[in-house]
Parts: structure tokens; sequence; C-alpha cells
């Protein structure tokens, strides 16, 4: 059974959409204008020493570079940290900021998930061991032997998926969603879940500069680092790790770029599938998203208008003698 969680009198904010939408900006934005805590749902973002290849945001949040990169991920783990990190804020009497491209990781955030449970290292380096002995083809058809319904839903190249599901299998398990669960519109805490929708060509062009913008400031040698440390093999699919360390530079950039722009399209089709999302037009600067996200928010929970007006008063009123508003 889940745990009770107390239901706090502000709501949680949260804002999907596809990479180089602008969802940190405007994240940022609403943190300028209300009390709030931005909190990350990436699950790239969770990793310390990939800062320029992960996009990690400037100004701080919890739960991004939390983790080193031997660390194993998993949404279990991610989900107890984030609902800790959403009731602190809201304890806190601060706006929860959930903010993320990554949409199994949102959903964990904002709602308690019913998780199959982890497997042992050894039962994990075992499975790995059999997927690799037999070979894709093979441990996929082992797979449908013992789960049928999770090898339909997983290629058999995705070897860290077919793992899982084998892991799953032998605990009676299935990595196959059992039923819609995933996609209601039932969360821990009253939620608004905002998407930021951006025109293909506009978002293409933002995808191809930051990656040239990353080259520039020293991706190269950020993932020469990283492969150094032995990073575990959640951390390995960080797109562009391997691109980048073994392409030449301006292969390198159009891989990232092709990459990036597929996870994109991927992402569009998590951010229609989210009940209940508030599309916002996000071809248009971070401020003003930011304004249309906080005016919608406060005709459903009047509280943030109140905190809106109230940082307004502070930012245009005195400061004290150390120059800070008060």
């Amino acid at each position: 059974m889940a745990p009770m969680s107390v239901t706090f009198s502000r709501p949680v904010l949260a804002i999907f959409g596809p990479t180089a939408s602008g969802k940190t900006a405007v994240a940022e934005a609403v943190a300028a204008r209300i009390p709030a805590t931005l909190i990350s749902a990436d699950s790239m973002q969770v990793y310390r020493g990939l800062p320029i290849l992960t996009n990690q945001p400037e100004r701080p949040a919890q739960l991004a570079a939390m983790w080193e990169l031997d660390h194993e991920a998993s949404v279990g783990e991610y989900a107890r940290l984030a609902h800790a990190a959403i009731d602190d804020a809201l304890a806190g009497q601060r706006t929860p900021i959930v903010v993320g491209g990554t949409g199994l990781y949102l959903r964990a955030a904002l709602a308690d998930l019913q998780l199959p449970p982890p497997a042992s290292r050894a039962r994990r380096e075992h499975f790995e061991r059999l997927y690799d002995s037999l070979g894709a083809d093979r441990a996929h058809a082992a797979l449908a032997e013992r789960d049928a319904s999770a090898a339909d839903v997983v290629h058999a190249n995705d070897r860290r998926r077919v793992v899982r599901a084998l892991e799953l299998a032998e605990l009676g398990e299935s990595l196959a969603p059992q039923s819609s669960r995933l996609w209601t519109d039932e969360m821990r805490q009253p939620t608004l879940v905002f998407g930021l929708e951006v025109s293909k060509e506009i978002l293409s062009r933002r995808i191809e500069a930051r990656t040239k913008r990353m080259f520039d400031r020293g991706v190269e040698e950020e993932a020469a680092r990283a492969l150094a440390r032995a990073p575990s093999g959640t951390a390995r699919q960080v797109i562009g790790l391997r691109e980048v360390t073994r392409l030449a530079r301006d292969e390198a950039i159009a891989a990232v770029t092709r990459r990036t722009g597929q996870y994109a399209a991927y992402q569009r089709k998590w951010m229609r599938r989210i009940p209940g999302l508030v599309i916002l037009d996000a071809d248009r600067s971070p401020d003003g998203v930011a304004q249309e996200l906080l005016a919608v928010a406060a005709e459903r929970f009047p509280l943030l208008r109140q905190q809106e007006e109230s940082s307004s008063g502070i930012r245009n009123g005195e400061a004290d003698q150390t120059g800070h508003a008060v």
C-alpha cells in the first residue's frame, strides 16, 4: 500500500515539453515571481559531471546533479526523492515547480505509482550475461517465452529493457503496463501540468544551435572525463555521450542534433498523453510564457495570485541595508 501523503493548500506546478522548448527558462521565470522550489524531472540531469551535455539548470534545482556517474538510476528511487522534495517545499510554504522532459520521471514525481521491485545486482548481472551470450534476438525470444506481453513492447536491441523485463518475469512481474494507470489524472497533491508547444521549425533551429553551443562550451572534454569514470548503464544512455567522444566534431554535432530531434518527437507523443494538460505556446520569451502560466494557475488556485502580488510588491518595494528586498 502506498504511504499516505499530507495534502497542502498550495498546488504543484509541473512543466513538460520537448527538449529545447524552454522548460527551464520558463520555470525560472515563474520562480522569479512567486516563492518556489525547482525540482528536476529529467532522467539524465540527475548525474553530476555532465552539466553541459545534459543542459542542467544554472539556478539551483532539487534532484539535479545528485548522483555520481557510476550510480544505477531507477524510477523508484527517484520517485521517493521527488515526493520528499515536493512535500518539503509545500511544508515550507513554497510552490514546487516540477520541470522535466522525461515523461515517466515527471509522472513518478507527481503520482504514487505502483512500481515493480528492483532486482539485486547479482540477478541483473546474471541476465546481462544471458543477454550477451544469447545475443539480442535469442534473448528477446527467451523473454517472449516468459512474458509475451513484455516482449511485445520491448525491442530486441534494447539491452537494458530486455534485461529488466527478464528480471521482472522471474519475480512474477511484468514490464508491460497492466492498465492505463500511468495516464490517469490521479496526483499526490493538487497539481496543474503545463505543456510547452513549439513549432517544429523553431524547435529544430533551437536544437541545432544548442548543440553547437555545447561544443563551444567544452562538451568534448566533459564527455571524455565522464567516460573515464566508468559510468553506469543508465548514465551511458545520455544522448551524445558516445557520439561526442567517438566522432569528429562536425560528425558529432550532426549526430547529436539528429538524436536530440528524434527524442523531441518522442517527448511530443508523451506530452499529448497527459490528462488535463494545459498547452502553452512557447514560440516566445520565457517571461511571456511564465506570465500566462501563472494567470492560468491563479484562476484555479487563488493562493498563487496572492503569492505573485506579494512577490511583485517585494521586487518593486524597498530594500534592506544589504541591498536585498525585504
